[in-house]
């Protein structure tokens, strides 16, 4: 028995063949050969035409045009041995396993943004690692369900993740409506000071010079640049700044500063159930002094007016071409920007630890976690998994990050026996080793509550810094207007 969409094609084929057919009829009348011709060319043409359009591909042909490469999306390096590192990695595996990776590189910003519209459209890849994602993506998709767990991809290495580390990718799924690990933890990274030490050497000035208690720190660096443009040092711009404090809301470092900010001056937004605190005075004013001491250094002119306007590259681009004089970053990124150049690397350039609190306690320093993660949706999570087992191993990982000048740093325990990253002569390695080893750190509080993932993700203080410093409001305005933000946030939440 033919079904009816068949016996539809079958109608569909008759029609032209009759088409065909009169069309045909009418040749024998024409004089002319070459209309003949024409005529002759047209019938095939349609029945030709008819026939493709009426069949269906072949499974084998639906299955030769779907791509069965594992699709990954990564944040572009800052140095291109950074990215050949990725794709000499990548290869090694496709190699090995015979498997093809399909790898697209984008900037932070531009992944970020990616990321955001894929989730509505529903074209994502099969993983993902991003410098925001920890902070911005993982904890929301993480609690909606739409991220795979992959406990068993960290769970033959447990033993070698700190538990800090641990803790954020630890994460609750409100679907399952329990806790586990939704991302991979790849390398780590802290905010540290970098500045020009030939800068302080053309003033007269060294290291052993910089204060370590609070506010002498800061007022040393608003010296450095008075002193730097009153003396008119031969060959430098007489607007440098002193400080390279970013204002912009599409900038993750501006959060990442503040946050710093808030930490030093012990404000406290979540409590120990994971529950907000804003509604205590003395955090109220917390966020007032924090923004107040933060943007003074703008109002006085000790940092470039167009930092308002700065993304994530932009105060490490401002410090590199010597616009500023000393920048907080989130990673090493700004040395490994020069690690080819010695001289630059290890005379001209310098870094620092955080000064001491304003209470005088030591800084305790917020982490910040690269991860990789893949969707729930993927239709290749076996696939992806192998390929992050075989990426979290430690001689896998640790030549990635090694190629990739230290820009971030381990996670794995046994990583740190390598002689790479003992080199007591490298400044910058030997600094931020010390303070993951020896200082205290922590999380940011998104991962105690993920709705404070989205609170980062709005960048709230960058929009309260930003009103202060453009729209010339008072610090207790924006610290209300952020608050009352926060608080919507978390309602819409729950």
């Amino acid at each position: 028995m033919v079904s009816r969409k068949k016996a539809s094609q079958i109608t569909q084929v008759l029609k032209s063949q009759q088409r065909a057919k009169e069309a045909f009829s009418v040749v024998p009348r024409l004089t002319n050969p070459r209309y003949a011709l024409i005529a002759l060319i047209l019938c095939l043409i349609i029945v030709a035409c008819t026939n493709t359009y009426q069949s269906s591909p072949s499974p084998l042909n639906k299955l030769s045009s779907e791509s069965t490469d594992l699709r990954i999306w990564w944040d572009k390096g800052f140095t291109q041995e950074e990215d050949e590192a990725l794709k000499q990695l990548v290869s090694q595996w496709e190699k090995q396993t015979g498997n093809k990776i399909k790898l697209s590189l984008y900037s932070t910003d531009e992944l970020t943004r990616k990321i955001q519209r894929e989730i509505q459209a529903g074209n994502l890849p099969d993983i993902v690692t991003s410098y925001t994602a920890d902070r911005e993506i993982i904890p929301r998709l993480s609690w909606e369900g739409k991220l795979a767990d992959v406990s068993d991809v960290i769970e033959p290495l447990k033993s070698f993740y700190p538990e800090k580390i641990l803790k954020t990718v630890q994460f609750y799924n409100n679907v399952t409506q329990k806790r586990s690990y939704y991302a991979l933890p790849m390398s780590q990274a802290t905010i540290h000071i970098f500045y020009w030490r030939d800068l302080l050497k053309q003033i007269g000035r060294k290291e052993s010079d910089i204060p370590k208690d609070w506010d002498a720190f800061w007022e040393f660096w608003k010296q450095i640049q008075n002193d730097l443009r009153t003396k008119k040092i031969p060959d430098k711009k007489q607007n440098i700044y002193g400080l390279g404090f970013t204002f912009g809301i599409s900038s993750a470092d501006t959060y990442y500063w503040f946050e710093q900010i808030l930490e030093a001056y012990d404000v406290q937004i979540l409590d120990s159930k994971d529950k907000l605190l804003l509604d205590d005075p003395k955090v109220r004013q917390g966020i007032i002094n924090s923004l107040k001491w933060y943007t003074n250094f703008y109002q006085q002119g000790y940092v470039p007016p167009d930092a308002v306007n700065w993304l994530n590259p932009d105060n490490n681009r401002s410090l590199l071409n010597q616009s500023v004089v000393m920048t907080p970053n989130n990673s090493l990124s700004i040395p490994a920007a020069v690690r080819q150049n010695l001289d630059t690397y290890y005379q001209k350039l310098g870094i620092l630890e955080l000064p001491n609190k304003p209470n005088g306690l030591p800084m305790r320093y917020l982490i910040t976690v690269k991860e990789a993660f893949l969707f729930a949706d993927s239709q290749k999570q076996k696939l992806a998994k192998e390929f992050l087992a075989y990426l979290i191993q430690p001689k896998v990982m640790g030549n990635y990050l090694k190629a990739s000048g230290g820009r971030h740093l381990p996670v794995l325990t046994s990583a740190w026996e390598d002689p790479f990253w003992k080199d007591s002569k490298d400044p910058y390695l030997s600094t931020a080793i010390n303070i993951f080893l020896n200082r205290e750190t922590r999380p940011f509080s998104f991962v105690q509550n993920p709705a404070y993932s989205l609170v980062l993700k709005d960048n709230v203080w960058g929009k309260a810094l930003n009103r202060i410093v453009a729209d010339k409001i008072s610090p207790e305005q924006a610290a209300d207007e952020a608050i009352a933000r926060i608080k919507q946030i978390f309602d819409q939440w729950q």
